[in-house]
């Protein structure tokens, strides 16, 4: 079997499982259980499976993301003035860190030109800031993905490590009072949760709508969240739940 073929068997094995053991694959393709780890590595950059421990998953069934342009006109206002009041967070020689979503990229639009350092893993951020000469952009690199305009992917997520930032500005499709904040999509949903985890203070940026709602994966626990700036849609109700979970929200 040429190693093209066994990367194909294994997706195909995979998918049809939704998840298989390397003592599995190893036998069905009559190779080393070192081998089809080495495989599963190669395939997982591909972006073609996810590594487990043990094993792989599927990939197949994820919610495709909502291409860009349809984001960047969906609750536009709101999203414009949650960046606005989260630009009035930032202070200068800041290192900061923007995702890859449109609340985001409307931050880098409005962020005014001071000296900080700006990590993003966004295409249209990092277009955004290169006009302003005191502001230093890192970009990650990794997979394009190509409806976010994002990199993603284990290069992405290898890329974080070497940083560590004063705050993290991120959104998401959900945030569930007992489930936490959520993605429609494993490999944004990995990425955001390695930028949690690098920042002294992380601000959750997400309009009313996102409430109450569990997209497909586990991004971070709501005891991650230090801050979150939303819009006046939110019950009062809702807040005072946030407000008892020790969360500072702001509502514009």
């Amino acid at each position: 079997m040429l190693v093209a073929e066994r990367y194909d068997k294994i997706v195909q094995l995979v998918n049809e499982r939704g998840s298989i053991r390397v003592t599995e694959l190893s036998e069905l393709c009559q190779v080393t259980e070192e081998t089809i780890r080495r495989d599963l590595d190669r395939l997982e950059q591909a972006g073609r499976l996810r590594r487990s421990h043990g094993g792989a998953v599927s990939v197949k069934d994820q919610q495709p993301e909502i291409p860009y342009f349809e984001r960047e006109v969906t609750r536009a206002d709101e999203k414009k003035r949650i960046a606005e009041e989260a630009v009035k967070l930032i202070q200068p020689k800041d290192r900061i860190l923007l995702d890859a979503s449109t609340t985001a990229w409307y931050m880098a639009a409005s962020m005014p030109d001071i000296p900080l350092t700006v990590l993003t893993n966004s295409i249209k951020v990092a277009m955004e800031l290169s006009s302003k000469e005191k502001i230093e952009v890192i970009s990650t690199g990794g997979i394009l993905a190509s409806r976010s305009l994002s990199y993603v992917g284990p290069l992405a997520e290898r890329s974080l490590d070497a940083y560590h930032v004063d705050k993290a500005f991120f959104s998401c499709k959900g945030v569930h009072l007992e489930r936490g904040v959520s993605e429609s999509n494993e490999l944004q949903a990995r990425i955001k949760h390695k930028m949690v985890g690098m920042a002294d203070q992380v601000i959750l940026l997400a309009d009313s709508s996102k409430f109450g709602v569990q997209a497909f994966t586990h991004v971070a626990d709501l005891s991650d969240i230090h801050t979150i700036i939303t819009d006046g849609r939110v019950s009062s109700e809702l807040l005072l739940q946030l407000k008892e979970k020790q969360i500072a929200v702001t509502t514009v």
